[in-house]
């Protein structure tokens, strides 16, 4: 059976072939190609330290640009939809990869106008909110509020960020993954909670 990561490792391909490699993402001034380029970069290269070590990201961000401008568009989507990586091994994919492709797939349907939410499976939700549960407590941690997680589909809560009062953050797994991981282009997100820190948490950097 395959697994979600490696689903959405292939559907974002396709989609990038669809799109082309002009094509905004949500990643800032990035195209699909620039997008391309830092998976191969993150899978491939040491360089890519920068991504989760802020004094490297200058390395990263140059490792990435020179490698969209050197690469032909289909080796670069070739290179992420078949990878020779450990980080592509069964075990450490799912763990690794799950919401790496899934944000980024959603980064480039949801630059799109027109956009809509997909329909995923119950097991699909479900390894979204693992993610929540595991990632969520240190991706809030620049709001510098308690939060809490609730999913909308099953009512199930987790605490992200432990405290008195806390915003509860209600939505359907894939929606509070992208909100976890600082994405605005979401979809039934809703907030309740003291109004000053609702306020807080909508306005944090979040994410990696």
């Amino acid at each position: 059976m395959t697994s979600f990561a490696k689903a959405e490792r292939s559907r974002l391909c396709d989609l990038a072939l669809e799109t082309g490699p002009d094509a905004p993402t949500l990643c800032g001034e990035w195209t699909v190609r620039d997008l391309m380029a830092h998976l191969v970069i993150r899978e491939h290269s040491p360089l890519s330290a920068g991504i989760v070590v802020p004094p490297l990201a200058g390395v990263t961000d140059r490792a990435t640009a020179r490698k969209a401008e050197k690469r032909s568009f289909a080796d670069l989507v070739g290179r992420v939809r078949k990878p020779i990586s450990p980080m592509a091994l069964p075990g450490v994919d799912s763990a690794l990869n799950t919401a790496e492709f899934f944000v980024h797939h959603e980064d480039v349907r949801r630059a799109a106008p027109g956009w809509k939410p997909r329909v995923l499976s119950e097991s699909e939700q479900d390894a979204l909110w693992r993610i929540v549960r595991v990632s969520g407590k240190g991706l809030v941690r620049p709001a510098g509020v308690p939060v809490v997680a609730r999913r909308t589909d099953t009512g199930a809560k987790t605490v992200l960020r432990p405290g008195s009062d806390p915003v509860v953050v209600s939505g359907l797994p894939a929606e509070l993954v992208l909100f976890i991981y600082g994405r605005r282009q979401t979809q039934g997100i809703t907030y309740d909670g003291p109004e000053d820190r609702v306020e807080k948490l909508r306005d944090a950097k979040l994410g990696i």
